[in-house]
Order: structure tokens, then sequence, then C-alpha cells
């Protein structure tokens, strides 16, 4: 153990910022519990039901695009804030929308700001601890995962206490309200410096085929994990037979798995290569599913949404980082907008589609497109590991020769 190794500070900022990604997380997953209400409540088809997850996914996408200018225009404060605010203000808005319009719009309205807090947490996190930002980011991604799984059972518990399903966005404003009051004098981390103009010329080049092999991977991990986020209540209700507020709190179970699984899988990576533990997560996942999906009676249902979950948990932070690896130092920052690129084009897109096949065959018979996405993992990461492989031995030739000729140069 290095004894010199500074020590995790964590301070007000941090606590902060964990705080505020919970608050992020736990409003992005009310949408999906929601919607059988709403649903109900509005009259709405699955096509129609489905547009508000894509309002939010199309504004993830474009705080994607400006985020970075919008940061250095206003400052990391205003952004933190403001997104704050505004994502409290889209809350707000969809309790009080009576038409699918009105709430459609507020899906797009929490998307857009929301996802700017997200981006400067994130970053003002990875500034504030340098060295040791992997540390910060974990722990913050498994508060949000906690939070998030809070989502379903406020959801369910709220409307079966008779305060109805809104109360539980009402709950996701009043924290933000107390965050802001008690964190507003907390100091914001400032922008890093710009790069030294050298590093702004380093030679780009087009992102290797192992890369796009895992981008398809991310893509349909993410398709995957939001289908059943979105649609699993709908499902449980209709396809299972359950009651509309014990569909939307039994959500909570494969929220639950997902953070087991990458608490799990977080300490599996330190004893088992990529290489293995991806096909793994796939095939668990898919095992789960099966079940889920077509098991006669509910207990197995729940059970098999458990174990999907346990899998779906680690395909993107796996793939991620065999992604990530595939690519040389310098082109980091391109892989890291291709990799966000797929997972926000998984949300805008795979819902929806599932919606509208609902909306002509049954949400039971729809959900077969997250079988078909989870089989088309397995052969997708079989594919990339094996380009991976051919690379690294590429690589280990071109060192050996090189080596051989600089011997013979002696």
């Amino acid at each position: 153990m290095d004894t010199s190794a500074p020590r995790f500070q964590r301070d007000r900022f941090t606590w902060l910022a964990y705080l505020m990604l919970a608050y992020f997380a736990y409003q992005q997953a009310t949408l999906g519990p929601l919607m059988p209400f709403l649903r109900d409540e509005l009259k709405l088809n699955y096509t129609i039901t489905g547009l508000h997850l894509s309002a939010f996914a199309l504004g993830m996408t474009l705080a994607g695009l400006v985020g970075d200018a919008v940061v250095r225009r206003w400052g990391r404060r205003r952004a933190f804030w403001g997104g704050g605010a505004g994502m409290a203000l889209g809350a707000i808005a969809f309790v009080l929308g009576r038409h699918p319009a009105l709430t459609i719009a507020a899906a797009l309205l929490m998307g857009a700001p929301g996802t700017l807090l997200l981006i400067t947490v994130q970053a003002t996190l990875s500034d504030r601890h340098g060295a040791q930002r992997t540390i910060a980011l974990t722990e913050a991604n498994i508060g949000a995962s906690l939070s998030a799984g809070l989502a379903p059972l406020c959801v369910g518990n709220l409307q079966r206490a008779g305060i109805g399903w809104r109360g539980a966005l009402l709950l996701s404003a009043l924290t933000w309200a107390v965050l802001t009051w008690r964190g507003w004098r907390v100091p914001i981390p400032s922008q890093a410096a710009p790069p030294p103009a050298a590093h702004a010329t380093a030679p780009r080049t087009q992102l290797p085929a192992v890369f796009w092999a895992y981008w398809l991977v991310i893509f349909l991990g993410v398709s995957a994990e939001w289908s059943t986020i979105f649609w699993g209540a709908d499902f449980l209700e209709t396809g299972v037979g359950l009651r509309k507020v014990d569909a939307a709190t039994l959500m909570s179970v494969f929220f639950a798995a997902m953070l087991l699984g990458r608490i799990l899988g977080s300490r599996l990576t330190r004893r088992a290569r990529l290489s293995t533990l991806l096909p793994g997560a796939a095939l668990l996942a898919l095992s789960g599913f099966l079940p889920f999906w077509l098991a006669p009676v509910a207990p197995l249902n729940i059970a098999g949404l458990f174990v999907a979950g346990l899998g779906i948990a680690n395909l993107f932070p796996l793939t991620l980082s065999a992604a990530s690896g595939s690519v040389a130092p310098h082109q980091a920052d391109a892989a890291s907008s291709r990799v966000t690129l797929a997972a926000g084009l998984a949300i805008l897109i795979t819902p929806q589609v599932l919606g509208m096949l609902a909306d002509q065959v049954g949400i039971k018979s729809a959900y077969a497109v997250v079988a078909v996405f989870l089989t088309a993992i397995s052969a997708a990461i079989f594919s990339a590991n094996r380009l991976a492989r051919g690379t690294d031995s590429a690589e280990n030739g071109l060192r050996q020769l090189s080596s051989a000729e600089s011997e013979r140069e002696r």
C-alpha cells in the first residue's frame, strides 16, 4: 500500500455535486414509472407516450452539442445552478400539464438543462479531484443509482397514498430548492485552463474499426436498458397483469439490480479481463430478460427482471472501458463524443420504436425487440473482442519488428 498517496477528500462542493447528480438521476428515472398513470389519464397510445422519453433524450442531445459553449460563455456556476433550476421548472411544468403537447414539452425542458447540470457536475468533480477523479465519479454514480431506484418507489407509494404520481415530481423540485438554499454559497471550481497550443495540433486519425464494434455494443446495450426502464411498468401491468401502482413500484427491483450489478462489476474488473466479463454480462442479461418477458407467473417475471438488471448494469461501463482502451490517447475526446452519441441515439430512437410497435401488436409482442437487442449484443461483443485481439497481435508484431530492426542497426 502506498502511504505517500494523498487521502481522498470530500469537501463541501463534492457532497453538493453528489447530491445534485442524485437529483438529476431521480428526476430522469421518474419518467418510466409514471407513464402508465399519465397514459391512462390523458388516454394516450404507446406512440405518443414514447415521445416523452424521446423529448427528454432530444434535450440531452442538444445540451451535449452546445454544453461546452454554454459553460465557456456563462461559466460553471451559472451552468450548475441554471441547469438544476431548468430541470425543476420542467418538473413543475410536467405536473401542471394536462395535454400531451405540454407534458412532452416539459420533458424536453427537463432533459436539456438537466444534462447541462450533468455535464458540469462531471467536469467539476474531475477537475476538483484530479488523479483521484475515478473515486469521485464512481461514488457520484453509485449515489445516482440509489436515487434512481427511489423513483419508482416514490411514484407507486405516493399514488397508493392518495397524493398522486405528480407528488414524485414535486418532490424533486422541492429537493432542488433545498439544495439551492443549503448550497448556494458553496464555491464551484472554475473551469480548467485550456491545453497548450501544441496539444491542439495533435494529429487526428480515424477511429479504428474495433472502436466502432464496441460502439455498436453500447448502442444496443443502452437501447435494451432504456426500453426496460421506460416501458417496464407498462409491461408489468399489461403483459403480466399487475395493478398500475404495483407495476410502478416493482420497477425498483430493476434499479436495485443495476446498483448491485455495478458494485459487483467494479470488483470483478480487478480479477478478470474485459473480454471475459463482457460476454458474461450479455449472457446474464439475456438469461434474465427471457423469464421477465415470457414467464407465466408474476414472481418469475420479477425474478427475471432482477437478473436482467444485474447483467444490463455492466454492459455500458464495461464496453465504455473497452472502447476507450481501443483508441490512441489523442483520440480520447473524439471517442468520448461518439460514445455519447451512441447513448443519445439509443435513448432517442429505440423506446419510441418499441412504443410504435406496441400500438400495432401489443406491448408483450413488441418486447421481442429487446430480446433481439440482447442476442445481437453477444454477436457484436464476439466480433469486437476478435478485432481487439487482432489489433493487439498486430501491435505486438510491429513492436517485435521494430525491436529486431533496432538490434540489426546496433
